[in-house]
Formats: structure tokens, sequence, C-alpha cells
């Protein structure tokens, strides 16, 4: 639910009417972020409203009947094509690209995927890119099967500079300055992860290349070469949220810091 915040920067930016020529997302970022090239402002905080204390949405109860906090059937097929429909269309006649993040559950390394149709496999790639260990089943797609991009590439501004991509807008949802450390309870999780031991080495040196991948945006940022957004604080809200006063203000603090960011070494006015 930070990646809220990520929604409110973005709205602010579509209604400025700033063009870009790709776009990456990972975990909430490809959920909240494949709106942009459909162009549908307000689209992700409306709906997360809605249905935030709808068990179909997210629930314990979603995770016991089928292995998924977040209802698959629900998320990725009822509401993008019944309840709150993506424009598929919008989508597919944008040329800027979309890409996401997963993360092989075989290897624990990070696959990229351009997703350029509106259709079941994007969807299915997009669950993947935002499927957390533990409370998602591995998504399988093409043969393989995935978890969430972020526990291999949460951050890809290098993969983005490896396509083509000189000068990137990075938003995160920690504050700058944060740092990410080992985690305390990997023990405990490596019996549950006893199918996966790829996923679970993934978590155990993810700390390693996130900080380093933060030091790397902050010499492109010195560079002029990118541009960060990051709250200011941390974000008043979990991974997981069931009030809709909540959403709102994380997301209004995305708007606040859309408004004040400055595009210009992006060479956006």
């Amino acid at each position: 639910m930070r990646g809220l915040f990520t929604a409110g920067v973005l709205d602010v930016l579509m209604e400025r009417g700033v063009k870009f020529d790709g776009a990456i997302g990972v975990s909430a970022g490809a959920c909240f972020g494949c709106n942009y090239k459909s162009g549908q402002i307000g689209r992700v905080i409306r709906y997360n409203r809605r249905f935030a204390k709808d068990p179909r949405y997210c629930s314990w109860a979603s995770l016991m009947m089928t292995g998924d906090l977040f209802n698959a059937d629900f998320c990725y097929r009822a509401l993008p094509m019944e309840l709150d429909v993506f424009d598929g269309a919008a989508y597919e006649a944008n040329p800027m690209e979309f890409h996401i993040v997963a993360t092989a559950c075989t290897t624990g390394q990070a696959v990229y995927r351009r997703l350029d149709r509106a259709d079941e496999t994007s969807f299915r790639w997009i669950q993947a890119s935002a499927s957390m260990p533990l409370v998602s089943r591995p998504v399988k797609i093409e043969g393989g099967e995935y978890l969430d991009g972020g526990l291999s590439d949460g951050i890809p501004l290098r993969y983005f500079e490896s396509i083509g991509y000189g000068r990137n807008l990075v938003v995160t949802t920690r504050p700058h300055g944060y740092r990410k450390h080992p985690s305390n309870k990997l023990c405990l999780l490596k019996p549950l992860l006893h199918r996966h031991p790829a996923i679970y080495r993934a978590l155990k040196t993810r700390h390693v290349w996130y900080n380093e991948t933060l030091e790397y945006i902050d010499r492109r940022v010195a560079d002029g070469a990118a541009v960060l957004i990051a709250p200011e604080a941390p974000l008043p809200i979990s991974r997981v949220c069931h009030d809709p006063d909540a959403m709102q203000r994380v997301y209004d603090l995305g708007r606040k810091s859309g408004e004040s960011c400055d595009l210009t070494p992006l060479g956006i006015v």
C-alpha cells in the first residue's frame, strides 16, 4: 500500500501532461504504474478506496481459501475487466513502453518483461511482479514460476539505463537516506520457503543490492541523469491496509511530491 504514494505522483504527472518514452514498475509499482500507459488518472486511489474492506480484494480469508492474500481472480480479472475497467485500447495505443520486473523462483534472479498488450498474459506478469512470498502462490507463466520483483531488483534504474533510457525519473516509497537492514526473522522463514531455496537466498542478500542501488541513484541524481521523488518521512501505512482514509493520506502525500518536483534535469518543464 506504500505504492499509493507513487500513484499520487503519477496522477499529478498525467494531469500535467508529462509524457515518457518508457516506464518500469515493480510490485505495486507494476500494478499501479500500468495506469500511466492507459492514461487513467485517479483509477488507483478510486478502486483501492472502493474495495479497501472487501474480503474479495485482500483478506486472510482469501489467503486461506486461495493461497493468495490479494485474491488473484478478483484483482487481475474481475477488477480490471468488470468492476473498474482498465482501458486496454488506450494502453495499447500509447507508444510509451511499459516494463515489469518479476523474480524467478528457480534462480532468485530478476526477469524483465515488456508488456505491449493489455491481455491475460500481461496481467499475469503484473500479478507475478506483485506476488509477495509466503502470502502469495508463485505465478506460473510460460513454463516458469515467479514471485515479487522486489526480491531481486526493486528499483531497476540500472536495467532501464542498459536498454537505452539515459534520463530517468525514479519514484521510491521510502524517504531519501533510508537504508535496508538484514532481517532478523529470516531463520523463521527458511522452513516456510523450503520449496524455493533461491527465494530464501534472494531475501537473505536483498539488503546488500538494495542499499547499493540507493547509492547508485544518488550518484545519477548528482550527475543530472536522474530525478528522485521520495516521501519526506516514512509513510503512515503498512504493506496491507483496509482503511480508505489512510490510503487517501498516502496518495495525497504523493500528489504533494508530484506537484513540487522539478523535472528540468530531464528536459521536462
